[in-house]
């Protein structure tokens, strides 16, 4: 049965089910499925869904939806009692119990797909993130948590329509960001045509309505045309000497017009290609004969040609994809593939999941999720849940290129992947060490974007070594994780130098030696007095001015008189020690906890690209890149640093206004930045013997954009000439 012909959401039967599994599972034994639903009964009990319907309800939904994917009987089980684990009180009882009654991968694919309630996050995104990174570890173990999640997914899409409009924009988006994407990589198609258009419909409401009701109008018409194409490839391959053959034609789903309306900005009636046509054959020589039949019925459209046989995607979609330009002028999308090509292509893992007889994932089938294992080990060291959710969008989109190596061996990168991305993808130190790239045979900048069937040949130094500049041209988590990787281990390397350099001459004003201190018996303990429990830990602290050198030659002679004792001749209070900025919008690559400062001298304000600067034991000096200050230290304390997008804090900016010099002028100055949600903290004002005033103010902002917004409105000021900032 047809994914578009299952029985209503809310009115799904247990019955529907096992005579669904039937069909593929002749003679099973389905008592299995009986037992997890009475298990589930019992645990949910009377439990209702937003909409009021019975939440058993939507666990059947859930279990037809994967037994029409033709799944085995784990993944169909585990359909039925997801959801079961976060209503125990008790999980490790409920799950040996579960284990006991269902079996250990049952429970394992249900542990992955439940959801983390039990820990505190400080917003959505980040318990969003941690539920997504719980997901894909699971998935990495075991495909089937996926292919349940979708099928979950389906359903509350399906009955999305009960939950709060901000919910439904909240949920259809990482719908149409993560879900569908990943139905896509799965090859599942009609799921991910069907959760698209979901989400199109609950995101664009107003958009997808005028469509649907426009599309529904030219039904007609259209099916007029797609029989008249039809009839003239039949009369072709018949003539050809072909006629085992099915050709198909569907009408594309909405997104995907949607899509292209919004890409070529036309309107719908110039949409020619609103039905894709299926030609399926019985060989892989006929596939490739009747792309030519078709060719010399049509003329092709440049570009527009991809060969997914030859060149199989990563969940081994095969077929040959064409766009003509047919009768009338007409643009035509058609695919041709093989009869065991089409099953892979409605099915995708599903037609391959040897999990049906029991037996071990082969290693063919083992391709079609390989991607997601090495997406796992590389999103691992992602923290902030931002990043996280963005990387894993990224790579999840279905978008792809397909470039060669030299010796032939097939790449697959995300689309406009870069020949950064390609060096990353054969090795780390091919990515280290890459100072450019040929692409078919010609030299091209890494920030090129890769054409499919590209070959690409790198350039390696020895000498060349990762730039931070590469993070904003690279695509790839794989690529981004590894420079980043780099870029600490070298901050690392460079603050524990100048860690050392700081200490030590600090320590030989007062005579201490670091080298034989570190050695004597009892510097364990001075460590430990500091909160270190190593050297080198010890070395980077003092370097980012988590702790001062005075802590540390006081730690190492406690009884040595302070120098406000000196001067003072009495006991000086103990110094408190310094903390870290707990909401100064900064973020340092690979450190935490660091105490930061904006500085005067330029005064960023978010937005503005910024860098750090390590200062002798008092944190680290927050400066504009531009600043003349900055640019004139020692580039070897020079640290990257972000502003972080959580945090909503205000920033001091300072303006210089040159103005006619008139009665009023700071009034209408005043009412301007009030105006603008500003606040004016500090105001010098003189005047020339031009007549002209001379304002210089400090004002609080949010960012940049805000910035910005109130210089241009003190420009249009009647009495302004110039309006700078500093």
């Amino acid at each position: 049965m047809l994914p578009d012909t299952l029985p209503d959401a809310h009115h799904v039967t247990l019955q529907q089910i096992i005579d669904r599994v039937h069909e593929y599972m002749p003679g099973e034994d389905l008592t299995v499925l009986d037992k997890a639903y009475a298990y589930a009964k019992k645990v949910h009990a009377d439990k209702k869904r937003i909409s009021g319907h019975s939440y058993m309800s939507h666990l059947l939904a859930v279990g037809l939806t994967l037994a029409t994917m033709r799944l085995d009987l784990p993944t169909i089980t585990a359909g039925l009692l997801h959801g079961t684990l976060k209503e125990h009180s008790a999980g490790s009882s409920s799950k040996e119990e579960m284990e006991e009654l269902f079996g250990a991968d049952v429970v394992a694919i249900i542990n992955g797909n439940t959801k983390i309630t039990n820990v505190t996050f400080n917003s959505r995104m980040a318990l969003q993130a941690e539920n997504v990174r719980k997901m894909f570890l699971a998935m990495s173990a075991d495909i089937r948590v996926l292919l349940v999640k979708l099928a979950d997914r389906r359903h509350d899409m399906q009955t999305l329509q009960y939950l709060p409009a901000h919910r439904q924009a909240e949920v259809s988006r990482e719908t149409m960001d993560l879900y569908a994407p990943l139905a896509s990589r799965l090859g599942i198609d009609w799921l991910k045509r069907e959760l698209e258009d979901l989400a199109f419909s609950f995101i664009n409401p107003t958009e997808y309505r005028e469509l649907a009701t426009k599309i529904k109008t030219s039904v007609a018409e259209r099916q007029i045309y797609v029989d008249r194409i039809k009839k003239l490839l039949s009369e072709k391959l018949t003539a050809h000497g072909l006629h085992d053959f099915h050709i198909l034609g569907r009408p594309k789903h909405l997104y995907s017009i949607h899509r292209k309306l919004l890409a070529q900005k036309i309107p719908l009636e110039k949409v020619y290609d609103k039905v894709a046509f299926r030609i399926i054959v019985q060989t892989m020589g006929e596939c490739y004969e009747v792309l030519g039949l078709v060719h010399s019925l049509w003329a092709p459209v440049s570009g527009r040609f991809k060969d997914f046989i030859s060149t199989p995607k990563s969940n081994m979609y095969q077929s040959l994809h064409t766009s003509v330009v047919g009768p009338d002028g007409e643009f035509m999308e058609i695919q041709i593939r093989t009869e065991e090509m089409d099953q892979v292509a409605k099915e995708g893992i599903a037609a391959h999941w040897a999990y049906k007889e029991g037996r071990a994932v082969s290693q063919k089938d083992a391709h079609l999720f390989q991607w997601l294992k090495q997406l796992i080990q590389e999103l691992k060291d992602l923290k902030d849940p931002r990043e996280f959710l963005e990387a894993v969008k990224t790579e999840v989109r279905s978008a792809q290129v397909y470039v060669l190596t030299p010796g032939g061996e097939v790449k697959e990168l995300p689309l406009d992947a870069t020949p950064l991305d390609f060096a990353y993808s054969i090795h780390s130190k091919v990515g280290d060490h890459c100072v450019g790239a040929k692409v078919n045979g010609r030299i091209v900048p890494l920030r090129h974007a890769l054409q499919n069937g590209d070959l690409v040949e790198i350039i390696t130094s020895a000498k060349q070594q990762p730039s931070r500049a590469w993070l904003s041209i690279i695509k790839t988590s794989r690529a981004r994780s590894h420079i980043r990787n780099w870029l600490n281990r070298e901050e690392k390397e460079r603050s524990l130098e100048l860690g050392r350099e700081l200490v030590e001459r600090e320590l030989r004003k007062h005579g201490i030696s670091l080298k034989k201190e570190s050695r004597s018996g009892h510097f364990q303990e001075t460590l430990k007095t500091l909160g270190c429990s190593t050297l080198e830990e010890l070395l980077r602290k003092a370097a980012y001015g988590k702790i001062t050198t005075q802590a540390i030659i006081e730690a190492l002679r406690p009884e040595e008189p302070r120098e406000e004792e000196k001067l003072t001749g009495e006991p000086a209070k103990p110094a408190a020690p310094q903390k870290p900025a707990k909401d100064g919008g900064i973020t340092i690559d690979g450190i935490g906890d660091i105490l930061v400062k904006i500085s005067r001298c330029c005064m960023p304000v978010p937005g503005d690209d910024i860098m750090g600067f390590i200062t002798a034991g008092r944190g680290i000096s927050i400066h504009k890149v531009n600043c003349p200050n900055f640019l004139a230290t020692d580039p070897r304390r020079h640290v990257e640093v972000n502003w972080t997008s959580a945090t909503r804090a205000v920033h001091r900016s300072q303006i210089h206004i040159t103005a006619n010099d008139k009665k009023g002028l700071i009034a209408s100055v005043s009412k301007a930045i009030s105006t603008n949600d500003a606040n004016i903290i500090h105001l010098e004002a003189t005047s020339t013997e031009e007549h002209l005033a001379k304002l210089t103010m400090d004002v609080e902002v949010e960012d940049l954009k805000h910035l910005n917004s109130l210089l241009q409105q003190l420009r249009q000021l009647e009495e302004v000439i110039t309006v700078e900032r500093k």
